[in-house]
């Protein structure tokens, strides 16, 4: 799943990315601190309960754009969480999700495909 480190580098860049476009970094901060620290990434759980919160206002609350946020970050927190090996893992195809929520998310926040696919194809 992480060949050559590759999902952790493309994740953070996109991180890094949507960073300085979104209006709410809590938890994308904390998944930035996350990938840095692989003692760390058992925490990507509670983590993603906290996103899965913030997700489910910004769908009732009809906000497209927080919303196609917590997605990415509820699929970087599973990955991550899957990548640490720990008991009952999110659905194996998290990872497959990452790429594309992060054009959701760009498009969103009118960043350029290319600008998303340049950090994971790198």
């Amino acid at each position: 799943m992480n060949r050559g480190g590759a999902i952790l580098r493309g994740m953070q860049g996109l991180c890094n990315l949507f960073a300085s476009h979104c209006s709410d970094t809590s938890t994308l901060d904390e998944l930035s601190a996350l990938l840095a620290d692989e003692d760390s990434w058992p925490k990507a759980h509670k983590l993603f309960q906290r996103i899965r919160h913030k997700a489910l206002i910004a769908e009732r609350e009809k906000n497209a754009v927080l919303a196609a946020q917590y997605f990415f970050e509820e699929v970087c927190a599973k990955t991550i969480y899957n990548l640490s090996g720990e008991f009952a893992p999110f659905d194996a195809d998290s990872p497959y999700w990452v790429v594309p929520n992060a054009l959701a998310l760009a498009r969103q926040l009118n960043i350029d495909d290319d600008e998303v696919l340049r950090l994971v194809a790198a």
